[in-house]
């Protein structure tokens, strides 16, 4: 049929009956066979599988670990589910590696791999934690959609036979997705990206093989009118069945964030970064206003680093603008296009400064100059939200050379997060504060809120 994955290439065509352990980070499970690590997609702990290995490293008999799908599930977990995305299942595409297993069960899958990131590289117990454990929560919405139609961004690519869909699972192969297929073409795109792309014929045209592929359609604002959808085809606005092809073409949409009372807009790249899940930038500019409550941020000086298109700059710079008290925000960015993307929504905000670099070099610069105009010897607190490597040790230096009171650190990978908590502990911070988010259902991906308090 067609858009089925096909299964890839084997290491080797022998059939491993497993019996699987625990959960490991990366979205597999962890077994063994004559003593060595296999880790195994498509599975859950306890259960036994027949498993394809699907990577044996260079040298199958010196590897420390294998890789494999499970391919027949011998005796189920109760925590598995009917595949709510089978194209991502074993030999298909990438981002839908949990579709099997119960919204709940993902949930305490993802504490458990936070926790034990957490223990092994931040050496925190869960009686060290804030609310002495890892809470996982859903998005506002998601357990009534069963965590399905979330995704209001996906990126498609034209495969050889110039039909869209996805690369399969550490390949560079694209498999086509099928809009016939009973669970739709993809699963976890809002009813307004698919219907944008049902509209466009995006999984019927027969693309130019290559061709990458952006939808984009903003989440719908309660009394608001629904923001206009968009298409781009190798980054030209396609409309209508055809490329517009014009200088000045709409290549940005309009997103609104509410939280806290308070509405902010924002005009971003259609092909850049910004939140994928629907609720993500509400809930997470929730969430770092709530660590910061303690605060009180009028008049204060606070950074925004790898500050992206200003999702947290804007709500900061209200934060510490006061009558009499008007404060300063810096927002730092290694990306000059979300730069771009914050000055359309700061312009009018003359207590914002917005650098473009690497977060490391800026603040380096910032500190030599410290005591001249635009200089920076201290600030009073400091957001982060770093890409999936994290801060790292030359960041986090740079932020405890400048003793906030507080540092709020957004995080998407578990693994980077423990070892800058660890950094940061290092320099005399404290984890007080952790919230946890599923903000990627359907994937091993989630979200945290780490707040860190200065030592006194």
């Amino acid at each position: 049929m067609p858009g089925t994955p096909s299964a890839p290439p084997a290491a080797t065509d022998e059939l491993v009956e497993l019996t699987v352990g625990p959960v490991a980070h990366g979205g597999h499970c962890v077994a063994r066979t004559d003593g060595r690590v296999v880790f195994v997609r498509h599975t859950l702990p306890g259960e036994k599988i027949l498993a394809r290995i699907t990577d044996t490293g260079t040298d199958p008999a010196t590897a420390t670990f294998w890789r494999a799908d499970a391919v027949e599930i011998l005796h189920p977990s109760p925590d598995r589910v009917p595949d709510a995305w089978p194209a991502a299942g074993p030999g298909g595409v990438g981002g839908g590696e949990l579709a099997h297993v119960s919204l709940h069960a993902q949930h305490r899958w993802k504490e458990a791999v936070l926790t034990e990131q957490l223990q092994r590289l931040a050496h925190l117990h869960p009686a060290d934690l804030p609310d002495g454990a890892v809470h996982v929560q859903p998005a506002p919405g998601d357990t009534d959609r069963a965590g399905l139609h979330w995704r209001t961004r996906i990126d498609l690519v034209a495969g050889p036979d110039g039909r869209a869909g996805m690369h399969r699972h550490r390949t560079h192969d694209v498999l086509a997705l099928d809009p016939a297929a009973p669970t739709g073409p993809m699963p976890l795109a809002t009813p307004e990206v698919l219907a944008l792309a049902d509209a466009e014929g995006v999984f019927t045209h027969r693309w130019e093989p290559g061709t990458r592929l952006e939808l984009v359609a903003p989440a719908p604002q309660p009394g608001a009118a629904p923001a206009a959808p968009l298409l781009l085809a190798d980054g030209l606005t396609w409309r209508g069945g055809r490329a517009d092809q014009r200088p000045n073409a709409r290549r940005t949409v309009t997103e609104t964030v509410t939280a806290r009372g308070t509405t902010w807009t924002h005009r971003v790249a259609a092909d850049g970064f910004w939140q994928v899940h629907r609720e993500a930038p509400a809930l997470l500019v929730g969430a770092v206003l709530d660590a910061l409550g303690p605060l009180d941020l009028a008049g204060a000086t606070v950074l925004d680093l790898y500050a992206g298109a200003g999702l947290f700059t804007l709500p900061l710079s209200d934060a510490v603008d006061a009558p009499g008290a008007t404060g300063r925000v810096v927002s730092v960015e290694g990306s000059p296009r979300a730069v771009k993307d914050a000055r359309r929504s700061l312009h009018d905000k003359p207590h914002v400064e917005l650098h473009a670099g690497p977060v490391d070099h800026v603040l380096a610069g910032l500190r030599a100059s410290a005591g001249s105009a635009g200089g920076l010897a201290h600030a009073d607190a400091v957001v982060l939200d770093p890409p999936r490597v994290g801060a790292g040790r030359l960041v986090v230096e740079q932020v405890a050379h400048l003793a906030p009171t507080t540092v709020v650190y957004v995080a998407c990978d578990p693994a980077a997060l423990a070892r800058d908590i660890a950094l940061f502990a290092g320099h005399g911070y404290d984890l007080t504060g952790l919230q946890a988010f599923d903000l990627f259902p359907m994937t091993h991906h989630l979200e945290a809120v780490a707040t860190l308090t200065r030592r006194s």
